[in-house]
């Protein structure tokens, strides 16, 4: 087995929406199709990737360093001891001559092809990816459905409280029983009533709503915010501060007592560790968002999650940022305490296949050989396009 050319691409995924720190005015993402050697009915099985929002397409250093280096290596170097293909060492050859640190847009870049090469290993064995991963990095028994909330309530021109809480309630009769809502691009006082009109659609309960600030906020603001929300018992107050500011997070810690979460702008092992090192979170409530598309991919992610198992924390406290089906996929395998949605945002990425159905905040898994791209029509047209 092979790769016989690989084909990137850039597409739009803009929005006029915002959050705290940013606009999506000009977001856009990287696509990626990985042709091999392996034909079945007829024609080669291709692997599919793209990078996840909040960062932008990462085509140069695809184009100049990563591919190559997947392209011009001996076939046999990326094939396991039953000559199938390794995403494990295909990552070791991608990241050959890369010195440690910079995990910037080097990670997101990685990620993108990490993603497409698990995509065409699950393919070349004929199952669906959560049971390949659930085989190969996991115990062999995967869960058929996963946890998801859905996330919306960005800022927008003109945007009016119905108009925040009509979001929301289109959201609960999609099934979801849990939704997130952006925070910190607002004043204070504005923001409670935001939050309080949400909870309103939510009859009355805070813990199934949760809030992200986005790293906007210094300490001084982050406590007054975590002061305020206290009382609504939210199910989570999301990346607070800036993502390497662990002493920040730390100190928050200290005084809030409800769940944290944070991670989704961190993108290697090293630096997953320091937070769980300085960052103060408490393995018994607060969630780690750490996003395997946008942190070079699943074997990376694995590495991550086995050093949170030697520092006590469950799998179960990892809800992955991003809302893609390869992260679905992952929290299946994987069996980790849920998954983002976009059930709108983001398009053609955002979102899971055509025929999914929201019940009781879970999503079933489909049995589509790979991650399932072709069962997304828009998403899966853009896809081919790059190779024919």
């Amino acid at each position: 087995m092979r790769i016989v050319s690989a084909h990137e691409g850039v597409i739009p995924i803009s929005s006029p929406m915002s959050n705290a720190f940013i606009d999506f005015s000009t977001m856009d993402c990287s696509v990626l199709a990985l042709v091999s050697d392996v034909i079945v009915e007829g024609r080669p099985l291709v692997g599919y990737g793209f990078n996840s929002n909040g960062r932008y397409s990462a085509g140069e250093i695809l184009r100049r360093r990563i591919l190559p280096r997947l392209l011009d290596a001996p076939p046999e170097s990326l094939l396991d001891a039953n000559h199938m293909l390794s995403p494990g060492k295909a990552w070791d050859v991608m990241m050959r001559n890369e010195k440690p640190g910079g995990h910037g847009e080097r990670s997101v870049a990685v990620g993108v092809v990490d993603m497409a090469l698990h995509d065409l290993a699950a393919k070349i064995a004929g199952v669906p990816l959560y049971r390949w991963i659930s085989d190969h990095y996991g115990d062999g028994s995967p869960e058929d459905s996963v946890f998801v909330y859905a996330a919306g309530g960005y800022y927008a021109p003109g945007k009016t409280l119905q108009q925040l809480q009509d979001e929301m309630k289109a959201f609960l009769d999609a099934g979801y029983e849990v939704v997130k809502m952006k925070i910190g691009g607002a004043s204070p006082a504005e923001d409670l009533r935001r939050i309080e009109a949400v909870i309103e659609v939510l009859d009355g309960d805070g813990s199934r709503l949760a809030v992200d600030v986005n790293g906007r906020f210094d300490l001084p603001t982050a406590l007054e915010y975590g002061r305020a929300l206290d009382p609504y018992n939210l199910f989570w107050y999301e990346e607070v501060g800036d993502p390497l500011d662990y002493g920040l997070n730390a100190t928050l810690a200290e005084h809030y007592r409800n769940p944290i979460a944070t991670g989704e702008n961190l993108f290697s092992l090293p630096d997953a560790r320091n937070l769980i090192r300085y960052g103060g979170l408490r393995p018994d409530r607060d969630y780690l968002q750490f996003d395997p598309a946008l942190s070079y991919g699943l074997v990376e992610y694995c590495r991550i999650q086995d050093m949170l198992k030697q520092h006590g924390w469950s799998s179960r406290r990892c809800i992955p940022h991003g809302g893609h089906q390869f992260s679905l996929h992952i929290a299946a395998a994987l069996k980790l305490g849920g998954n983002e949605s976009y059930p709108g945002e983001f398009q053609p990425t955002g979102g899971f296949a055509d025929d999914t159905v929201v019940s009781g905040s879970r999503v079933k898994l489909n049995d589509l050989p790979g991650i399932g791209f072709e069962g997304k029509a828009n998403f899966y047209r853009v896809l081919r396009d790059l190779h024919r």
